[in-house]
């Protein structure tokens, strides 16, 4: 019975030293399978977080504005309603050809791995905003009033003209 296990034995560290370099060989190859390639994000959540960088949320803006002219000492609980003139706007890199008198532009874009495509943005302009509504308990206090406009402009860009402070009821 022992002569049968160790001619099984045998067999098997035969069987090892021949196919010894392609076992370490597929060592190597499951080793290097498991060692961290950092983190690799799908190309949907990719997408939803571009979208998310590029997009201007106008009502939360709204809220951040309110809440923080409500620390202002005399006004109470504001609300702002703030109207646009236009959008967040991206400015894409452009690659331009000229074929005799007719030029044609096309965006540039870069691979971003899994055959995923994305455009090259040169700049990203803000949102520019057309007037703004505060309206809140101290709206008639002059010295209130004049501490509201001056925040909004600061936050907005807007001029004291396109700022208009109401007393709430």
């Amino acid at each position: 019975m022992r002569d049968g296990l160790f001619s099984k034995a045998g067999a098997w560290k035969e069987t090892l030293k021949r196919y010894q370099t392609v076992l370490l060989v597929l060592a190597a190859g499951l080793v290097l399978l498991m060692l961290p390639t950092g983190e690799r994000e799908e190309p949907s959540r990719q997408a939803e977080k571009s979208g998310q960088e590029d997009a201007f949320d106008l009502e939360a803006f709204e809220e951040k504005l309110a809440k923080t002219l409500s620390q202002i000492e005399g006004a109470g609980q504001a609300r702002v309603v703030l109207t646009l003139k236009s959008g967040a706007r991206r400015i894409l890199a452009q690659d331009t050809q000229r074929d005799g008198d007719r030029a044609s532009a096309s965006p540039i874009t870069v691979g971003r791995g899994s055959g995923s495509q994305e455009v090259v943005t040169l700049q990203t302009l803000a949102p520019q905003f057309q007037g703004a509504l505060v309206v809140c308990p101290g709206g008639d206090d002059p010295g209130v009033r004049l501490r509201l406009v001056a925040a909004v402009s600061a936050l907005t860009g807007l001029g004291s003209d396109k700022i208009s402070v109401c007393k709430s009821t």
